[in-house]
């Protein structure tokens, strides 16, 4: 009881930096490019990927086994890595996502503290880990629409292979 309360002030200062942050971090527009060839690779890389994770999910109240299992299916643990449709980083932050959350998202500690903050975003407006899974994925108005998760094949095996990274991780 006293750690799930705990937890939940420690949510709550978190919001309260968050929304201190949104108004006084600009995203630096003059690492994009260089950020976005640099090469990555190696165990060294791959345990500073993880150190970024636990801090930010550390700082945020958020299990990091969650966002390394979003970030394992957004881009395969590439923070270079670059979708067809213009998403960035290690969790994938679409260019006005990234913007309105404040983060450059070529940057990587704040791709993934962009990531986490939009998760917590759709954890308050949805009831499901499903439910907010799908919004992080396809939107939280085909969410909203389909007043769950959308009947799109990319969306539901999203949700599954998380789910399924999460369930192993509890085994």
């Amino acid at each position: 009881m006293v750690q799930d309360r705990l937890q939940e002030i420690q949510g709550h200062i978190g919001d309260i930096i968050q929304r201190f942050e949104l108004t006084t971090r600009k995203a630096p527009q003059a690492q994009q490019q260089s950020a976005s060839r640099v090469a990555y690779s190696g165990p060294s890389f791959q345990s500073h990927i993880n150190e970024v994770i636990e801090r930010q999910s550390a700082r945020h109240g958020v299990s990091p086994e969650l966002i390394r299992a979003v970030v394992a299916q957004e881009s395969g643990g590439n923070p270079g890595a670059m979708s067809k449709a213009g998403a960035i980083g290690l969790m994938q932050l679409m260019p006005d996502t990234a913007r309105s959350l404040g983060v450059n998202p070529y940057d990587m500690e704040q791709n993934v503290d962009g990531g986490i903050r939009y998760l917590k975003d759709m954890a308050r407006k949805f009831d499901s880990l499903d439910e907010v899974l799908a919004a992080y994925n396809a939107g939280p108005g085909a969410v909203q629409k389909f007043g769950g998760v959308p009947p799109y094949a990319e969306t539901q095996d999203y949700v599954k292979k998380i789910r399924h990274s999460l369930r192993d991780i509890k085994s």
